[in-house]
């Protein structure tokens, strides 16, 4: 009897040590498990992609860079008609050639329709610089989100525009030169670093000859004008209208030779007042058109 007890107690032992072991374990492993410790640890190295960051300049409004400006003629003879006044008065008063003023307003501002010109009323890409107080937009251009200047009205860019090349001294070159030198305005205005596109001249002076803007420096000058003869080539076949009466003694048939400065001249027009009563989108003349004159 003494022997069965003695066998039993030491089984209980033995089936006590053995059932404390798995307890042991499994402590020892939810002590070296450490799940949340990376977790927090990731955002504070992680970084924000194309986060936007408010300005602290209330009155800078940032917009996307300029696309291409599609314009037609039309809307470019439109332009031109609306602020050549401005331009022949800014040419008065500051001796910039009219021509180049209103060469630069259409290939600056894209006839009015480009972004800076919508946004912010900048007609001649004129950025803010040091001395500049007045309200800005932010616009991509020789580098990303440049600052340009911002103006209530167009007229504010035309006046500034002048007032931007009369006051800075790398421009003084320009007033070296003939009022209505245009030519020698468009280089002298790459040359003093207006613009860093080297075929600059080329397109202001392109713009000046394809709309015959130098008529308005010559307006000014009171010299007589002589329009590009490139611009106003005459079309071999003539062009029909239905709705004009070809014995109207108000119509003059356009000959062999004629130009729409020569004909202008003879009837004591201005081109751009025998263009609007034509409906003519350009400078273009066939040999038997029809033309209004009175």
């Amino acid at each position: 009897m003494v022997k069965k007890i003695i066998t039993f107690l030491i089984l209980a032992t033995l089936v006590s040590c053995s059932s404390s072991k798995p307890t042991i374990a499994t402590t020892k492993k939810a002590a070296v498990q450490r799940p949340r410790v990376a977790t927090t640890k990731k955002p504070a190295y992680s970084k924000p992609i194309g986060k936007n960051y408010p300005s602290t300049n209330n009155t800078t409004e940032v917009i996307q860079s300029t696309s291409k400006t599609v314009v037609t003629s039309d809307l470019v003879n439109n332009y031109i008609l609306q602020f050549k006044d401005i331009a022949m008065g800014n040419m008065t008063k500051y001796g910039i050639p009219a021509s180049i003023i209103l060469a630069q307003g259409i290939l600056e501002s894209g006839a009015g329709r480009g972004d800076l010109a919508l946004d912010a009323n900048n007609h001649f890409g004129i950025k803010c610089h040091s001395d500049w107080l007045g309200e800005s937009v932010r616009h991509d251009d020789d580098s990303a989100q440049e600052c340009f200047r911002k103006y209530t009205e167009a007229s504010e860019s035309y006046r500034d525009h002048a007032l931007f090349l009369v006051g800075k001294k790398r421009y003084a070159s320009l007033f070296t030169y003939e009022k209505d030198d245009y030519k020698a305005w468009a280089k002298g205005l790459r040359a003093c670093g207006y613009a860093t596109d080297p075929n600059y001249p080329d397109k202001l002076i392109s713009y000046i000859e394809r709309y015959n803007l130098h008529q308005y420096d010559c307006q000014v000058t009171g010299r007589n004008y002589k329009p590009f003869e490139k611009s106003v080539a005459v079309k071999s076949a003539p062009t029909s209208n239905t709705n004009i009466n070809p014995n109207d003694p108000n119509l003059y048939e356009v000959q062999k030779g004629d130009t729409l400065y020569s004909i202008s001249k003879k009837f004591n027009l201005m081109v751009d007042d025998l263009k609007q009563k034509n409906n003519l989108s350009d400078n273009a003349l066939s040999i038997g058109q029809k033309l209004k004159v009175q």
